[in-house]
């Protein structure tokens, strides 16, 4: 896993339109907006539970939606 470093004003808006149950295989889509106001959709799956421990993969959508 990569991790990176973001200053406050570089990080995005997470939007999460529902809860992610913490059951393997269950997934959501999340929306990212920049402080530009473009929106990038990611899809979050819960790859692993180890009792409170859950495991997540994203994906993200491979073109961002520009700012209106």
């Amino acid at each position: 896993m990569i991790k990176r470093s973001l200053s406050a004003a570089s990080k995005p808006d997470v939007t999460f339109p529902e809860a992610l149950e913490g059951k393997a295989g269950a997934t959501t889509r999340c929306t990212l907006t920049a402080a530009d106001g473009s929106t990038l959709g990611v899809t979050v799956t819960v790859s692993a539970v180890d009792g409170d421990t859950v495991d997540l993969d994203s994906k993200a959508d491979d073109t961002p939606t520009p700012a209106s």
